[in-house]
């Protein structure tokens, strides 16, 4: 079943706007953040945290699951919904970019990607046609078609031909789609720095007419304001009435600045990788729990804080558990990172649905800028 996307109300001051989006497991609205459960669960956390947090779709892994368990046991055992006990939407990604990560174990070709497990040295490879085959597998709501993930910095000859790749194998995507039955999938806009090829790119897979676009390719080691431009130049490229993902960007400030250029959909590992590290967010910016001005904190993570986290325990307590690596602390964290990120998201809706989006970004910089954590 083919997801729906509506575009409910647009900022009038902006590009940033409402949409809810349904599909076959639940509806969200959009602007979203989707926290990433690689191995099929979101690191330290249980489902019900997450629905705890207001978590409304999750993101798996295709790379990862692929290696182990393996995508055909997950099929046997139900599906990933199932095999993790989420019954609310999945997206998954096609693994393009952990094989880019993958830089000195594998070779790409036009027909796909041969590399080397990280796990044993085993030889595998992944083409378009295996990337739907998986991703199918495991049933997720949301797939996304293969892509090549280009570095940062590469000559413009090198991103010219990794864009008409990513087209080839595009196309090679939604055949499979077509022939094997109808699901959800995104392509997704490559270029590098160039915003020529990113502008050739996106006309491309418009054209094929999928489900949605993703912007990707970038946070690969570009400044800040190049990246910024490379989003607010593509989104006008793609159609109004199908939903906009940035790819693996997931700082605060970053997500503001992407509703703003009109992207629907987030992910990231900060929020779950900066909590394990004792790293949490606030409005007034980042707490890094070691440090030794919170050994007598009795205040919670953030005063107005809603959750589990907040509600029953100090930046003491939490301190103390970090330093001391208790199991526990990994949890408390996460729970409120995400709960951080899915209240600023649900923020950043009201102010569009109000037509206060321009206000919300000048307070929010302003509150952040006071850092009085």
């Amino acid at each position: 079943m083919a997801i729906e996307f509506q575009v409910l109300h647009k900022d009038k001051h902006t590009n940033a706007r409402l949409g809810v989006i349904k599909t076959p497991h639940g509806i969200f609205e959009t602007p979203v953040f989707m926290p990433v459960g690689t191995y099929g669960c979101v690191k330290g956390v249980s489902p019900d945290d997450l629905k705890e947090a207001e978590v409304s779709i999750i993101l798996s892994n295709t790379y990862h699951l692929y290696l182990r368990p393996g995508h055909e046991l997950i099929k046997e055992l139900g599906g990933l919904h199932n095999f993790m006990g989420w019954d609310r939407p999945i997206l998954t990604d096609s693994g393009g970019f952990q094989v880019f990560s993958l830089a000195k174990l594998r070779k790409i070709t036009d027909d796909g990607v041969i590399f080397q497990s990280h796990l044993d040295g085993s030889r595998h490879f992944i083409g378009p046609e295996e990337a739907i085959s998986i991703q199918k597998s495991l049933g997720a709501d949301i797939i996304m078609a293969f892509d090549e993930c280009a570095p940062y910095p590469a000559e413009r000859e090198y991103i010219e031909r990794s864009v008409q790749r990513t087209s080839i194998w595009a196309k090679r995507c939604l055949d499979v789609m077509e022939r094997d039955g109808r699901q959800s999938i995104f392509g997704i806009i490559q270029g590098g720095v160039y915003m020529e090829f990113r502008e050739k790119s996106a006309k491309e897979l418009v054209e094929m007419d999928f489900d949605g676009y993703a912007i990707g390719g970038l946070s690969v080691g570009e400044e800040r304001e190049i990246r910024n431009e490379i989003i607010k130049n593509t989104v006008p490229f793609l159609p109004e009435k199908k939903p906009i993902y940035l790819m693996g960007i997931g700082l605060p400030e970053d997500i503001v600045e992407g509703v703003v250029s009109g992207v629907d959909m987030f992910d990231c590992v900060i929020p779950t990788r900066n909590g394990r590290n004792g790293t949490l967010f606030t409005k007034r910016g980042k707490i890094v729990i070691k440090n030794a001005r919170y050994i007598n904190d009795i205040r919670p993570i953030e005063e107005d804080c809603n959750c589990y986290t907040c509600q029953n325990f100090s930046r003491a307590y939490l301190r103390h558990l970090f330093m001391t690596r208790e199991l526990l602390v990994y949890r408390l964290n996460t729970i409120h990172n995400l709960y951080y990120y899915c209240r600023l998201m649900k923020e950043i809706r009201d102010a569009i649905r109000h037509d206060r989006m321009k206000e919300f970004v000048k307070k929010f910089y302003r509150i952040k800028e006071g850092n009085l954590c």
